[in-house]
């Protein structure tokens, strides 16, 4: 399954000359990751927040193109291995056709001591109906 959402590029994601500081795509990506466990997994980070957490253990991005203010950017999400108590992502960013960057994240579920801890049952449950088939 993929989870995507659709942005459209602003003047607080460039730097001078017009084109995306590539800090900004890591923001991107933390929001599309924060919509995908609202959207899909039903866990909105307001209330996971409250007493568990999933920081980001590993992100990799591959830039390919710049985007530029005013570009439309497509972001997808796929899941493509689901652990104990991690989850390891597929991104990507394109603008139109256009790749802008594909990369890989690995997510840990942590309790509020900040130690790694199973994945709730309801919620394993729900990733693994969003797992990726050709993983």
């Amino acid at each position: 399954m993929v989870f995507e959402q659709e942005i459209k590029v602003l003047f607080r994601h460039c730097d001078p000359a017009g084109i995306i500081f590539y800090p900004r795509y890591f923001e991107m990506v933390n929001d599309l990751v924060e919509a995908f466990f609202d959207q899909s997994l039903g866990w909105p980070f307001e209330t996971l927040l409250r007493d568990a957490g999933v920081p980001t253990a590993e992100i990799r991005l591959r830039f390919a193109a710049p985007s530029r203010h005013g570009d439309r950017l497509r972001l997808a999400l796929r899941v493509t291995r689901v652990g104990r108590a991690s989850m390891a992502l597929s991104l990507s960013a394109h603008s139109g056709t256009e790749p802008r960057f594909e990369g890989e994240s690995t997510l840990v579920h942590v309790d509020s001591t900040g130690r790694p801890a199973p994945w709730p049952k309801h919620i394993r449950d729900k990733i693994m109906t969003e797992l990726d088939p050709r993983q």
